[in-house]
């Protein structure tokens, strides 16, 4: 059986999605095996998990690109043994032109060499990321995000001193417990 994984980072990317969706069931993937999300690859990740759940021996998972299913080669990995664990094997229809077959050696070899030059794009781009930054912040032009929890901190430390729970400050200022209690620890340094 082929089941097919499709996802998006956004909910605004419907037309990513849909043609994943058209991609994977041109394959063969039966609409009912075609499992969809729309989430960042570091979030969780319910209908990727529910998909290898369902896959049995013999099974194929597919996806349209490598980047559509993990995050990073060593997450691969982690995917790779979980299939190979089941005896299923994995589809990825377009990765460099090329389609690849986990089942096959030739597959699992061109797979590991591709996911190692994609981990060594994305890591030159942060590289260049972070140098453009340093050279922004240098001449002055960069000044990151506002911190916005910081500017609460007055509310924050009133509701908490009102008797106010640390959730229920959370919930009503809108910020994370992180930044409650970054909050905090600075104000008893002051």
């Amino acid at each position: 059986m082929l089941v097919g994984v499709a996802r998006t980072s956004t909910l605004e990317q419907v037309a990513g999605l849909e043609a994943q969706v058209r991609d994977l069931k041109a394959y063969g993937c039966d609409d009912a095996n075609i499992y969809r999300e729309q989430v960042s690859s570091i979030g969780e990740r319910e209908q990727l998990d529910a998909a290898i759940n369902s896959l049995r021996s013999g099974d194929k998972l597919v996806v349209t690109k490598l980047d559509r299913l993990a995050r990073s080669v060593r997450h691969l990995g982690e995917l790779l043994d979980v299939l190979e664990a089941k005896g299923a094997g994995l589809v990825i229809l377009s990765m460099g032109g090329q389609q690849i077959d986990t089942t096959t050696a030739t597959g699992r070899m061109m797979l590991n060499v591709m996911a190692s030059v994609a981990q060594f794009e994305r890591e030159m781009m942060l590289e260049r990321q972070r140098e453009g930054i340093a050279k922004a912040k240098a001449e002055g032009k960069y000044t990151g995000r506002k911190p916005t929890a910081m500017n609460k901190a007055d509310a924050v430390l009133s509701l908490l001193s009102s008797g106010m729970s640390k959730a229920k400050v959370c919930e009503q200022v809108g910020i994370s417990r992180a930044s409650l209690y970054r909050i905090i620890k600075e104000h008893e340094a002051a």
